[in-house]
């Protein structure tokens, strides 16, 4: 076989192949309204995300889902200690399901000197007050600003929203 006329038959091959691909994949957003209404159908048979989307989306998505840009998470940046200028906007700290250490301090009331705030920023800033007093006594038993599963905020905004 001459070399011109592989590279034509590689050629009608690669083609061939480019030919057999759809053209309308399903998009990640069709693909999600497929796997919730077959969720709540109760028809996954045990198939996660995963394994949904490989067999019901196409092969194509797989690709689709590395492009696809996601919005990034904000993350708490705990190396920096917590003041009214990094804490300002930071989201309301879910409730707190552990019990505080032993010898920590929690206020018992929203101070009067935040009174003329939204709850939520006289919470953060009473409960940032005693966490300042708190460290400087070394009082804190361990407890950190923010930790996973809840640190000093989370059990702090819990107690004073009551």
């Amino acid at each position: 076989m001459s070399p011109v006329r592989f590279a034509a038959l590689a050629a009608a091959t690669v083609f061939a192949l480019l030919c057999a691909v759809p053209a309308q994949a399903v998009t990640m957003t069709q693909c999600s309204a497929l796997y919730k209404s077959a969720q709540t159908a109760g028809t996954l048979n045990g198939m996660n995300w995963n394994a949904f989307r490989k067999a019901n989306c196409g092969a194509t998505n797989a690709a689709a889902t590395t492009t696809t840009p996601v919005k990034p998470a904000v993350v708490a940046d705990v190396s920096t200690e917590p003041n009214a200028a990094n804490t300002e906007n930071a989201p309301e700290p879910s409730v707190s399901k552990i019990v505080p250490p032993k010898g920590v301090i929690f206020p018992k009331s929203i101070s009067s000197k935040y009174a003329s705030e939204t709850p939520g920023k006289a919470r953060m800033h009473t409960c940032l007050d005693q966490y300042k007093l708190d460290k400087t006594n070394n009082d804190l038993s361990g407890l950190t600003w923010i930790a996973k599963g809840g640190g000093y905020y989370s059990i702090c905004n819990t107690q004073l929203k009551g």
